[in-house]
Protein backbone atom coordinates (compact mmCIF):
# COMPACT_ATOMS: atom_id res chain seq x y z
CA UNK A 1 0.00 0.00 0.00
CA UNK A 2 1.49 3.48 -0.87
CA UNK A 3 1.61 5.80 2.28
CA UNK A 4 1.92 9.25 2.21
CA UNK A 5 5.81 9.57 3.43
CA UNK A 6 7.78 6.88 2.64
CA UNK A 7 7.68 5.40 -0.89
CA UNK A 8 11.37 6.33 -2.23
CA UNK A 9 13.82 3.45 -2.50
CA UNK A 10 16.21 5.65 -0.35
CA UNK A 11 15.94 8.33 1.68
CA UNK A 12 15.97 12.26 0.55
CA UNK A 13 17.46 15.33 1.68
CA UNK A 14 15.72 18.34 2.92
CA UNK A 15 16.77 21.79 3.84
CA UNK A 16 15.07 24.20 5.70
CA UNK A 17 16.08 27.82 6.46
CA UNK A 18 14.44 30.55 8.24
CA UNK A 19 15.14 34.16 10.49
CA UNK A 20 15.28 33.07 13.58
CA UNK A 21 12.21 33.32 15.41
CA UNK A 22 10.33 32.19 12.45
CA UNK A 23 9.10 28.91 13.60
CA UNK A 24 11.22 26.71 11.46
CA UNK A 25 11.91 24.51 14.18
CA UNK A 26 8.50 24.22 15.53
CA UNK A 27 7.18 22.90 12.08
CA UNK A 28 9.98 20.79 11.78
CA UNK A 29 9.12 18.91 14.64
CA UNK A 30 6.22 18.56 14.24
CA UNK A 31 6.93 16.86 11.04
CA UNK A 32 9.03 14.50 12.40
CA UNK A 33 6.37 13.77 15.39
CA UNK A 34 3.98 12.92 12.45
CA UNK A 35 6.45 11.09 10.44
CA UNK A 36 8.74 8.63 11.96
CA UNK A 37 10.76 8.47 8.58
CA UNK A 38 11.59 12.03 8.36
CA UNK A 39 13.72 13.14 10.92
CA UNK A 40 16.44 16.20 11.93
CA UNK A 41 19.96 16.05 11.42
CA UNK A 42 21.25 17.40 14.72
CA UNK A 43 24.38 19.57 14.06
CA UNK A 44 27.08 20.14 15.72
CA UNK A 45 27.77 23.61 17.60
CA UNK A 46 30.06 25.93 19.68
CA UNK A 47 27.46 28.33 21.09
CA UNK A 48 26.14 27.44 24.46
CA UNK A 49 23.57 25.57 25.48
CA UNK A 50 19.98 27.18 26.03
CA UNK A 51 17.74 26.41 28.90
CA UNK A 52 14.98 24.92 26.95
CA UNK A 53 17.33 22.57 25.06
CA UNK A 54 18.78 19.09 25.23
CA UNK A 55 22.58 17.86 24.87
CA UNK A 56 22.95 15.57 21.92
CA UNK A 57 18.86 16.27 20.54
CA UNK A 58 19.27 19.94 19.79
CA UNK A 59 22.67 20.16 19.37
CA UNK A 60 25.85 18.13 19.79
CA UNK A 61 27.60 20.65 22.08
CA UNK A 62 31.26 21.03 21.22
CA UNK A 63 34.71 23.43 21.65
CA UNK A 64 35.62 25.90 19.23
CA UNK A 65 38.94 23.83 19.06
CA UNK A 66 36.97 20.24 18.40
CA UNK A 67 34.78 22.17 16.15
CA UNK A 68 38.11 23.55 13.90
CA UNK A 69 39.56 19.89 14.14
CA UNK A 70 36.63 18.54 12.30
CA UNK A 71 37.15 21.58 9.75
CA UNK A 72 40.52 20.08 8.91
CA UNK A 73 39.18 16.47 8.80
CA UNK A 74 36.68 17.39 6.14
CA UNK A 75 33.68 15.61 8.61
CA UNK A 76 31.30 18.22 7.64
CA UNK A 77 29.01 18.38 4.78
CA UNK A 78 27.99 22.21 5.45
CA UNK A 79 29.47 24.74 8.09
CA UNK A 80 28.91 28.47 9.05
CA UNK A 81 29.56 30.73 11.42
CA UNK A 82 26.63 32.73 12.67
CA UNK A 83 27.00 35.28 15.47
CA UNK A 84 30.33 34.52 16.41
CA UNK A 85 29.69 30.40 16.69
CA UNK A 86 29.89 28.21 14.59
CA UNK A 87 27.02 25.37 13.52
CA UNK A 88 27.80 22.20 11.08
CA UNK A 89 26.29 19.42 9.26
CA UNK A 90 28.17 15.69 10.14
CA UNK A 91 28.67 13.76 6.63
CA UNK A 92 28.50 10.33 8.15
CA UNK A 93 25.77 10.62 10.03
CA UNK A 94 23.60 12.08 7.12
CA UNK A 95 24.79 9.14 4.66
CA UNK A 96 23.66 6.69 7.11
CA UNK A 97 20.45 7.86 7.71
CA UNK A 98 19.48 8.25 3.64
CA UNK A 99 20.86 4.99 2.87
CA UNK A 100 18.26 3.80 5.67
CA UNK A 101 15.26 5.34 4.01
CA UNK A 102 15.24 8.50 6.11
CA UNK A 103 14.21 11.82 4.73
CA UNK A 104 16.67 14.11 6.14
CA UNK A 105 16.23 17.69 7.34
CA UNK A 106 19.10 19.67 7.50
CA UNK A 107 17.59 22.90 9.67
CA UNK A 108 20.46 25.44 8.83
CA UNK A 109 21.18 29.08 7.43
CA UNK A 110 21.29 30.60 4.70
CA UNK A 111 25.38 30.79 4.42
CA UNK A 112 25.42 27.00 4.77
CA UNK A 113 22.30 26.27 2.71
CA UNK A 114 24.41 28.06 -0.57
CA UNK A 115 27.13 26.11 0.16
CA UNK A 116 25.10 22.80 -0.72
CA UNK A 117 23.20 24.49 -3.23
CA UNK A 118 24.98 22.97 -6.30
CA UNK A 119 26.75 20.55 -4.43
CA UNK A 120 24.40 17.73 -3.53
CA UNK A 121 20.81 16.88 -5.01
CA UNK A 122 18.10 18.49 -2.17
CA UNK A 123 15.19 20.04 -1.46
CA UNK A 124 14.95 23.81 -0.30
CA UNK A 125 12.74 25.30 1.72
CA UNK A 126 12.31 28.80 3.39
CA UNK A 127 10.51 29.75 6.03
CA UNK A 128 9.66 33.77 6.30
CA UNK A 129 7.53 35.84 8.46
CA UNK A 130 4.54 37.65 7.61
CA UNK A 131 7.04 41.25 7.80
CA UNK A 132 9.94 42.01 9.99
CA UNK A 133 8.27 43.66 12.73
CA UNK A 134 6.02 40.43 13.13
CA UNK A 135 9.25 38.67 13.53
CA UNK A 136 10.91 41.32 16.12
CA UNK A 137 7.57 40.83 17.83
CA UNK A 138 8.46 37.14 18.09
CA UNK A 139 11.57 37.52 19.09
CA UNK A 140 10.69 40.08 22.02
CA UNK A 141 8.13 37.00 23.31
CA UNK A 142 10.65 34.42 23.55
CA UNK A 143 12.55 36.15 26.16
CA UNK A 144 15.83 34.56 24.87
CA UNK A 145 17.63 37.82 23.70
CA UNK A 146 18.55 41.53 24.66
CA UNK A 147 17.59 44.59 22.85
CA UNK A 148 20.84 44.76 21.66
CA UNK A 149 20.87 40.99 20.36
CA UNK A 150 17.27 41.39 18.75
CA UNK A 151 18.40 43.95 16.80
CA UNK A 152 21.42 41.94 15.52
CA UNK A 153 18.95 39.08 14.34
CA UNK A 154 16.41 41.40 12.78
CA UNK A 155 19.84 43.01 10.84
CA UNK A 156 20.65 39.33 9.64
CA UNK A 157 16.67 38.43 9.35
CA UNK A 158 16.60 40.83 6.32
CA UNK A 159 19.93 39.42 4.55
CA UNK A 160 18.40 35.95 4.89
CA UNK A 161 15.43 37.24 3.00
CA UNK A 162 17.50 38.05 0.11
CA UNK A 163 18.54 34.71 -0.28
CA UNK A 164 14.91 33.23 -1.00
CA UNK A 165 15.54 33.09 -4.37
CA UNK A 166 17.89 30.56 -4.53
CA UNK A 167 15.31 28.06 -2.65
CA UNK A 168 12.61 25.78 -4.14
CA UNK A 169 10.03 26.59 -2.34
CA UNK A 170 8.91 29.27 0.09
CA UNK A 171 6.02 28.88 3.16
CA UNK A 172 5.00 32.12 5.15
CA UNK A 173 4.07 31.00 8.56
CA UNK A 174 1.84 33.92 9.50
CA UNK A 175 -0.25 30.55 10.43
CA UNK A 176 1.16 28.04 12.20
CA UNK A 177 -1.20 25.36 11.40
CA UNK A 178 -1.56 26.49 8.05
CA UNK A 179 2.09 26.32 7.42
CA UNK A 180 2.56 22.63 8.60
CA UNK A 181 -0.11 21.84 6.12
CA UNK A 182 1.68 23.48 3.41
CA UNK A 183 5.42 22.26 4.62
CA UNK A 184 3.74 18.45 4.93
CA UNK A 185 2.38 18.92 1.09
CA UNK A 186 6.16 19.87 0.12
CA UNK A 187 7.34 16.41 1.74
CA UNK A 188 4.19 14.37 0.51
CA UNK A 189 5.00 15.57 -3.34
CA UNK A 190 8.70 15.54 -3.19
CA UNK A 191 8.24 11.71 -1.98
CA UNK A 192 5.81 10.59 -4.76
CA UNK A 193 8.22 12.49 -7.39
CA UNK A 194 8.81 9.63 -10.12
CA UNK A 195 12.14 10.94 -10.68
CA UNK A 196 13.08 10.41 -6.98
CA UNK A 197 13.24 7.10 -7.49
CA UNK A 198 9.23 5.81 -5.73
CA UNK A 199 9.13 1.95 -5.21
CA UNK A 200 6.29 0.68 -7.43
CA UNK A 201 4.67 -2.59 -7.07
CA UNK A 202 6.66 -3.21 -4.15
Amino acid sequence: MQKLIGNLNKGRLFVVSAPSGSGKTTLVRMLTKEFPNVIESVSFTTREIRNNEKKDLDYFYISKEEFEKKIKEKEFLEYASVFDNYYGTSKKVIEKDLINKKHVVLVIDTQGAKKLINKIDATFIFIAPLSIDELKNRLKLRQQNNDSEIEKRLSWAKEELKEIKHYDYLIINDDLKIAYEILKSIFIAEDNKIKNGVNFGK
